[in-house]
C-alpha cells in the first residue's frame, strides 16, 4: 500500500512471543544501517578533503551506527514489549505508526484479512470502521431518510488523511 501512496508509516514492527516467554522485535525500519551508511557518505565525503577517504568512511560508518543505534524513533520499545508479553506464546503483534494514509482505500484493502485491534488513537467511527474490515464485514451504509437531509448533511468522512497514528493488530 505504501508503494501505491495509500498509506505512510513512520513505523513498523512486528513482536513475536517466543516458546521461552521473551519477546522479539522485528523493526521494520533500521536506525543503526541508516546510520551508517549515511555515515559512511559524508566520513567519505569529509575523508577526501584530508585525502583519506577509506578511513573517513570507516569512521563515519562506525560514527552514523552508533547514533542510529543509540536514536530510538517511532513507537516506543517498552511499550511494545509490554502490549506483546499478553499474547500466547508463538504468537505475534503488528504495531504501525500511520503518519497519513487513505482510509477508504486501505480499509477496503485490509477487508477479511483477520486480526484484533488492541489499540488505536482513531476516532470510535474509525476504530470501528477498522474491526469491521478486520473481520471481513462491510461496513454499513446508514441512508437518511429524506434525501434533502442526505443533500445537506454531509456524511462522515472517513477518507481524510489521519495523522501519527498507532495501531496494533494481533493474528
Amino acid at each position: 500500500m505504501q508503494k501505491e501512496y495509500l498509506i505512510e508509516l513512520g513505523d513498523a514492527v512486528i513482536a513475536v512471543r517466543q516458546p521461552n516467554g521473551h519477546v522479539k522485535l522485528n523493526q521494520l525500519f533500521n536506525p543503526t544501517g541508516a546510520g551508517a551508511l549515511s555515515g559512511t557518505f559524508w566520513g567519505a565525503l569529509i575523508g577526501m578533503i584530508f585525502l583519506m577517504p577509506l578511513a573517513g568512511a570507516a569512521i563515519g560508518a562506525a560514527s552514523g551506527a552508533l547514533g542510529g543505534a543509540l536514536t530510538d524513533v517511532g513507537i516506543n520499545d517498552q511499550f511494545m514489549k509490554d502490549a506483546a508479553q499478553h499474547l500466547q506464546s508463538g504468537n505475534a503483534a503488528l504495531f504501525l505508526l500511520i503518519r497519513k494514509m487513505t482510509t477508504d482505500k486501505v480499509l477496503a484493502a485490509l477487508q477479511g484479512e483477520g486480526g484484533t485491534v488492541i489499540r488505536t488513537s482513531f476516532d470510535e467511527s474509525k476504530e470501528a470502521a477498522l474491526r469491521t474490515a478486520l473481520a471481513g464485514a462491510a461496513p454499513a451504509a446508514t441512508a437518511p431518510a429524506d434525501k434533502k437531509a442526505a443533500a445537506s448533511k454531509p456524511a462522515a468522512d472517513i477518507r481524510k488523511p489521519l495523522t501519527t497514528s498507532a495501531l496494533g493488530t494481533r493474528y
